[in-house]
Order: structure tokens, then C-alpha cells, then sequence
């Protein structure tokens, strides 16, 4: 089964490890909520993960990296949209994949955990930049059918409403409220220099 263009694809290998990888992942998921990034130790992760903490080490060096798969690996949640032609379905539909990921407990809680840290961990820097990059690169693709590529000012006016209502305002983010930042969002895409088609 191809997996979704948003999903990391972790490097192939031994089938063993990859299980390994991903119970490691799925505890970390379970106990981030639960203890906040600075209890999620490599100890208790290694004891409750059933797994050494030199494993640990050799799948994720640093904690961003760690905390980086938690947001790039999460969970499925059949959420993610197909590529397709009209960009305000494209748009939306990506919309309600970012709120229902970010709904997750542990993705939210790693995305923050990663932000806060950015400006003093130079790891959780390039963390930050890679999800942002891979983001960026999947919505694109998205777009492909539609003839449409955006810039990376043109995504971030897309997500950053959504994203500054769930964590600044930590209210929430309605249908309605999607509605309404996609069609201002089309609104400045439409005023960008080159003409563009939106259906």
C-alpha cells in the first residue's frame, strides 16, 4: 500500500528495526501528554519502550530528532487530502488535516516542544525548518493538478490563522473559521503579480 505524500517514509531497512522504531514511537506518543517534553527522558522512554537507551540514541542523536519524527511520523488519521484541480477544495481539505493532526495530544505537544526550543537548541532550529519545508513541499504536490505552485509567503498566510488560533488564542478552529481564511487567502493569492485561475 503507497503510503500518503505527508508521511516520512523512514529509511528501509531490517523489518525488526523498523518495529522497533515505531513501538519506541507509539510509547512516546502515549507518555509525551502525559509527562511534557522535558519527562519524556531517554531513561524512562528506553524502560517503558522496553528498549535500551543506546537504541535510542542510534534512531535519534538529539531529542529534536525524537521529537521531530513524533510530528512527522504521527498517527494516520485518514485525514489527508488527494491532490485535485480546484484549490479551495485542495486548500480546505489541507486545513482540516492540519487541525485534526495537531488535535493529537503528542504531535501538538512535540510541535510546541520543538518551537519553544528553536531559538536555543540550534537541533530544534533545523527540526522546525525541515517540518516546515515538509509541509511546504506536500501542499505543493497537492496543487500539482491545479497547475498551481505557491511560495513559501503564500503557505505560511494559509496556515498561520489556523495555527495562531489553536495555539495563541487556544480557541477553536470551526469549518466556518477554515471558510473564511481560505477565501481571504484565495482573496491575496488572486492580488499576487501573476494572474492566476482559481476555480
Amino acid at each position: 500500500m503507497k503510503q500518503p505524500l505527508h508521511r516520512r517514509q523512514p529509511t528501509p531497512g531490517n523489518p525488526r528495526v523498523q518495529r522497533t522504531r515505531n513501538r519506541v514511537l507509539a510509547v512516546a506518543r502515549e507518555l509525551l501528554p502525559q509527562v511534557g517534553p522535558s519527562g519524556l527522558t531517554y531513561a524512562l522512554l528506553a524502560e517503558r519502550a522496553d528498549v535500551t537507551r543506546q537504541t535510542l540514541y542510534r534512531h535519534w542523536p538529539t531529542r529534536a530528532a525524537l521529537l521531530f519524527d513524533l510530528v512527522l511520523e504521527g498517527p494516520d488519521l485518514g485525514t489527508y487530502p488527494q491532490p485535485g484541480n480546484d484549490v479551495r477544495d485542495v486548500a480546505t481539505a489541507w486545513l482540516k488535516s492540519l487541525r485534526a493532526g495537531v488535535s493529537v495530544p503528542a504531535v501538538r505537544t512535540a510541535a510546541l516542544a520543538v518551537t519553544a526550543q528553536a531559538d536555543h537548541d540550534p537541533d530544534s532550529a533545523r527540526a522546525l525548518v525541515r517540518i516546515s519545508e515538509d509541509r511546504y513541499t506536500g501542499f505543493n504536490q497537492l496543487l500539482e493538478p491545479s497547475g498551481i505552485q505557491i511560495s513559501e509567503d503564500e503557505f505560511t498566510l494559509l496556515y498561520g490563522p489556523v495555527l495562531a488560533r489553536l495555539f495563541l488564542d487556544r480557541g477553536q478552529v470551526t469549518d466556518a473559521f477554515i471558510d473564511a481564511v481560505v477565501t481571504q487567502w484565495l482573496t491575496t493569492l488572486q492580488h499576487a503579480d501573476t494572474p492566476r485561475d482559481f476555480q
